[in-house]
């Protein structure tokens, strides 16, 4: 049985959320949180008896409130989903891709979240996608994980991407490899991805909630739209083998603003508690009061029924992955470790890239 850690953001919500609900106005969907989280595994969620088969020892286990936002009933859930998915890998490299709007944008999306959040997955996806097609005359296998915060709770919209290293055909005859640790070009993705989110928020610029921001209305929505900023897409090299990344991007499906385990301090004055500075890569200790930290961890609840994990490609349709599972597997057979002698020397022939040998024969001539 996991032992109770010291602190929990349920203990926050106790000594802090009455005075914070007096003095701000919250949605409904941030209510029905913070409730879930303070009454988790206490007997306002009910509970059941547990009795040992062997002896008389038995105790009273209260339920937990099951809420995607609660940090204390994550864990499970991430488990099987990790062993779901390894289940589905296919025998070839995987990267891990994020994609990250810029801070600039977070008043509006704040007041247009589920579009925003939404277009953010269309945008990546097509991104990937279009790349794919270009380079591979193929469709990529992605699954894409969205969160909002970064260590310190801020405000930080951001996709994780889970991507197969290599795309099936589009008329699924044969597949393509991705060169070995290498995926796209971030600087070109940064660039695509920026076009087709400015451009999604462009077309839907009259069904938005403008912020009361000067700068939009001085400049205007379009021409705010367009001002040079950062757009950032950050690729990693793959890990040792496909499960490791699996398990790895796993950290990121059913994770909350904040764990309990970096709750450092809980008192009358605030809040304490660990979090990483990914710009010198140290671990650091922030202060909160109590009212901030409210703040910052309710700006992170999604809205009512957005699903946060999505599939696109060949990871959307288990026919196409057994497809290319089949590709995959023919390859391999039909790849041996044996040795080529040149024709015009007699030397022996390296192959580097046998897997891509066995694909020119299975192309279908134009």
């Amino acid at each position: 049985m996991e032992s109770r850690p010291p602190f929990e953001v349920a203990d926050v919500f106790r000594q802090f959320g009455a005075a914070y609900c007096r003095a701000h106005k919250l949605s409904l969907k941030q209510h029905k949180v913070m409730r879930a989280i303070t009454t988790c595994r206490t007997s306002a969620q009910g509970g059941h008896v547990e009795r040992c088969s062997t002896c008389d020892y038995e105790r009273i286990s209260y339920n937990s409130c099951g809420d995607r936002h609660c940090p204390k009933c994550q864990g499970p859930k991430r488990r099987r989903w990790v062993a779901a998915r390894v289940a589905r890998l296919l025998p070839i490299e995987y990267f891990h891709v994020v994609f990250t709007l810029p801070g600039r944008l977070n008043n509006l999306i704040r007041h247009n979240e589920r579009f925003c959040y939404d277009l953010l997955f269309r945008a990546a996806a097509q991104t990937l996608q279009a790349f794919a097609a270009r380079q591979w005359g193929g469709r990529l296998g992605i699954t894409m994980v969205l969160h909002t915060w970064g260590q310190n709770l801020s405000y930080h919209p951001h996709v994780h991407c889970l991507v197969t290293g290599g795309a099936l055909s589009f008329d699924q005859s044969h597949w393509q490899s991705a060169p070995q640790g290498y995926l796209f070009p971030v600087k070109a993705l940064a660039r695509v991805f920026r076009g087709k989110y400015l451009a999604g928020l462009e077309k839907k610029r009259r069904e938005l909630t403008l912020p009361e921001d000067s700068l939009i209305k001085a400049k205007g929505f379009s021409c705010w739209l367009r001002e040079k900023r950062d757009w950032i897409v950050y690729a990693k090299a793959p890990f040792a083998g496909a499960e490791a990344v699996v398990r790895y991007i796993g950290h990121y499906t059913h994770r909350v603003a904040i764990s309990n385990s970096r709750l450092l301090q809980v008192t009358v004055e605030g809040v304490q508690f660990r979090w990483k500075d990914y710009r010198d890569g140290r671990q650091k200790t922030m202060a909160l009061t109590g009212a901030e930290f409210i703040r910052r961890f309710m700006q992170h609840v999604l809205p009512g029924g957005f699903v946060r994990i999505r599939h696109y490609g060949l990871h959307a349709a288990d026919g196409l992955l057994e497809v290319c599972r089949a590709l995959l597997a023919g390859v391999i057979a039909s790849a041996p470790e044996i040795a080529v002698k040149c024709p015009q020397c007699g030397g022996e022939v390296v192959s580097y890239r046998s897997c891509a040998i066995v694909m020119l024969k299975q192309r279908v001539p134009p």
